[in-house]
């Protein structure tokens, strides 16, 4: 659980550039905050300790599930979220990749020096990087890509990721930005606390519960700061993935079934991602794709095509996606280490399922979607802020039903 931290913390981690010219549409439009709780299932909402999120869910819309783009892993489909592209087609196909275009780096969560380099991002336009273009101020309070300078734009206002900044600064920084004389049109929002807490103690644990129900009270923060500042926000609350619980002994070594030297492992989890080491390709190929109980292998030109997965140059040349609730490791797991819940896989696993609400004044009351497609999250946020949204994969017809 995250501890609570001084809220003037909150104040130094912030950067910011020189703010755009305000426009007339802006103003004239209610603010949209997308807010991400990572690692959300839909029955979450269910275990009686999310009040303000089930009322934000009965003054709007909820859809009964919303599915995630595989890999059903959060860098990929936060992405997703913002661009309304497949992982394939924005370019982050992973937590954890490479790129021969950008030799000699590897992208990981833990490599800031990744996670700021343009270079990985630019495959795709997120919304801020349009809306400032168009002349719309965006702050996010965390979002993956928020921190590079993608096609050279950042957020008017955006922090470097600290993930010990207590959530209720976290709401705090929101309504801050709120009271600006320039005030954002689109603002992100961002809680990794309920994926933290089910990867260590599993989907199921009363410890995963007690982290939904702080995020929820921070929902309730958050709602009550709007009320009092008179502002009828748009707000739009997703999640990434779900969650599925594992144990160490649902576990493949791929160390142990490959011939030493035949590949490098770049990836694992739910999926694991594999290049074949010089001369090694027909060796590799002979040993990972037996068949295998409890996981399924192939080259990535033949991976199904449901999955929309396979063709960017960043997918590695095979890859292994675990039976659900199983795990595919190259080394023996780290001694000490806890891992209770995963994601990553298959996106029509229910497990996997992610969480779409939506509330305010563009939005019909006491309104049930059925299960649609994350990609078709990117329109209608770009038509909440007014701006023109580009060429995705999404498909407003998937939430329409839920506007006004």
């Amino acid at each position: 659980m995250r501890r609570w931290g001084i809220l003037l913390l909150l104040f130094v981690a912030g950067c910011s550039r020189t703010p755009p010219v305000e426009t007339a549409g802006p103003a004239m439009r209610p603010p949209l905050i997308l807010i991400s709780v990572d690692g959300l299932r839909p029955d979450y909402l269910d275990r009686g300790a999310t009040p303000n999120i089930n009322a934000l869910a009965a003054s709007g819309v909820r859809a009964k599930a919303m599915r995630p783009s595989f890999p059903s892993l959060t860098f990929p489909n936060h992405y997703t979220l913002v661009t309304g592209l497949r992982p394939d087609h924005h370019g982050i196909v992973n937590n954890n990749m490479e790129d021969a275009a950008i030799p000699g780096k590897a992208f990981a969560l833990s490599n800031r020096d990744a996670v700021i380099d343009r270079r990985w991002w630019d495959q795709a336009e997120p919304v801020w990087v349009t809306a400032e273009k168009a002349g719309v101020r965006t702050a996010t309070m965390f979002w993956p890509g928020s921190e590079a300078p993608i096609h050279g734009v950042r957020p008017a206002q955006w922090m470097v990721f600290d993930g010990k900044l207590p959530n209720q600064a976290r709401v705090a920084q929101i309504l801050s930005w709120l009271d600006q004389p320039q005030r954002p049109g689109f603002l992100t929002l961002y809680f990794d606390t309920v994926d933290h807490d089910g990867h260590e103690f599993g989907p199921d644990a009363p410890e995963t519960t007690a982290a939904m129900a702080e995020i929820d009270a921070r929902i309730g923060d958050l709602v009550a700061g709007l009320k009092a500042r008179g502002i009828a926000a748009n707000i739009v609350l997703v999640s990434d993935h779900g969650m599925i619980a594992v144990a160490p002994e649902r576990t493949v070594r791929i160390d142990q079934l490959l011939p030493a030297g035949s590949y490098r492992f770049i990836s694992g989890g739910a999926l694991a991602g594999l290049e074949p080491m010089p001369g090694q390709e027909a060796a590799l190929a002979a040993a990972v794709l037996k068949p295998n109980d409890h996981m399924q292998c192939a080259r990535k030109a033949s991976l199904p095509a449901r999955l929309h997965y396979g063709r960017n140059a960043r997918v590695p040349s095979f890859v292994c996606i675990a039976q659900p609730g199983w795990m595919i490791l190259g080394q023996p797991p780290r001694e000490g280490s806890r891992l209770g819940g995963m994601h990553g896989y298959d996106p029509d696993v229910p497990e996997m399922a992610a969480t779409f609400v939506a509330s305010g004044p563009a939005f019909k009351a006491s309104t049930v979607l059925p299960v649609f497609d994350n990609v078709d999250v990117y329109p209608l946020l770009m038509r909440l802020i007014g701006v023109k949204a580009l060429t995705s994969d999404g498909d407003i017809a998937g939430v329409k039903a839920g506007l006004k």
